[in-house]
């Protein structure tokens, strides 16, 4: 069998693909599997850490805005997307997929539209509340359509395609114990904190974490933390914190990365985290069952992330902030109390894990074996 994955531009595309691709490769270690993503993408490095070749293409996305300024940028992008379904035609010919996978991004696009062209079977699975535009564009031809919440299925014209199968994670996420992972990380016997807004990073977020470190520091470090500056805070912020006179990295339990490679083991090993609200960081999270307080990122299509946030919110899982309203000092008090009550703690735990679907990779896999024979029958 051999599948390509399509994904990129973000994490909360690129790592379930990763999950999925994972759990098929244990149940068919013979399986050929290819992604396929955009020139530039952090899809570049975070596919060759897991183990699987990646081919790229030239990308373009599409405004939504219909000024002039948008209207000429589409038109110049429609343009990249023809080449780019052409050269996904030429990878699909010289790989032969039974199967093509898509998971997000604008990368994602042109491989599927290739697939359906070529009469390649195509499974998409969305991972937000709100399905994204490259989604919709492609779930028309797909012949599976599959969601992370049940509440998405209203969105799509083809009912009888959609079916809600969770989020896949990797199953570190799910297996990593706390103490096992507090061991790896070599903490001692503070709480931890972990603070992520992205694998690119949120200015403004990494400008709230300068103060929460400074008010850390000030108070005799009461908590260990990790945060994760992102590519774009990963050029300014360590400068920022030492004209501030936060000292990082030192031994002090204030550990400043660009981005955290290994996630599983950093997310069991924390007591809370502090996150945006993508799809892929909210099941990660209720995978590992990680008290949590999410702050959604207003910059997004039709506000997914509040959207995603909301859910676990209602379901008594997170605490929710929204950026209008996030402040250090709030968000300081608020870790300061939840670290401080283990009830509360307990029952966001239970709540999280109540709402993981840990078979969520399976279940994808399950169908992309279904897609793959009806090909080869």
């Amino acid at each position: 069998m051999n599948v390509i994955f399509t994904c990129g531009g973000t994490g909360g595309h690129i790592n379930p693909a990763i999950a999925v691709a994972n759990t098929l490769k244990a149940r068919h270690p013979e399986c050929n599997i290819l992604f396929i993503g955009a020139i530039g993408g952090m899809e570049e490095n975070l596919v060759p850490r897991a183990g699987y070749a990646i081919r790229t293409i030239r990308c373009a996305w599409i405004s939504r805005k219909l000024d002039a300024a948008g209207v000429k940028r589409n038109i110049k992008a429609i343009g990249t997307v023809r080449r780019a379904i052409k050269t996904c035609k030429q990878i699909i010919t010289e790989f032969q997929p039974d199967v093509i996978v898509g998971t997000g991004g604008f990368a994602s696009y042109p491989a599927m539209a290739a697939g359906n062209a070529m009469g390649i079977p195509v499974c998409v699975h969305e991972s937000n509340a709100v399905p994204g535009l490259t989604t919709k564009l492609a779930a028309g031809k797909a012949s599976r359509v599959l969601v992370s919440f049940i509440e998405s299925a209203k969105y799509y014209r083809h009912s009888e395609k959609v079916e809600a199968v969770g989020m896949p994670v990797r199953r570190e996420f799910i297996s990593t114990t706390k103490a096992q992972a507090r061991a790896q990380l070599g903490l001692d016997e503070r709480p931890l904190v972990v603070t992520a807004f992205g694998s690119l990073g949120a200015r403004d977020m990494n400008y709230m974490v300068s103060e929460l470190l400074q008010m850390e520091q000030a108070d005799g470090h009461p908590f260990q933390h990790i945060h994760a500056t992102g590519s774009f805070g990963w050029e300014w912020m360590p400068a920022h914190l030492q004209q501030l006179g936060v000292a990082v990295n030192n031994g002090n339990g204030i550990d400043v990365r660009e981005y955290i490679y290994d996630m599983p083991t950093v997310m069991a090993a924390a007591d809370v985290i502090i996150s945006r609200a993508g799809a892929s960081s909210c099941n990660e999270i209720a995978a590992s069952g990680t008290p949590c307080i999410l702050i959604p990122s207003p910059n997004v299509t039709n506000n997914h992330q509040e959207k995603n946030a909301r859910i676990l919110e209602k379901r008594g899982a997170a605490i929710v902030i929204c950026e209008s309203d996030c402040t250090a000092r709030g968000v300081y008090d608020t870790v300061r109390r939840l670290l401080a009550d283990r009830e509360e703690c307990s029952r966001m735990s239970a709540n999280l894990r109540s709402m993981a679907v840990l078979d969520s990779a399976e279940q994808i896999c399950d169908r992309i074996e279904a897609l793959a024979a009806g090909k080869q029958a």
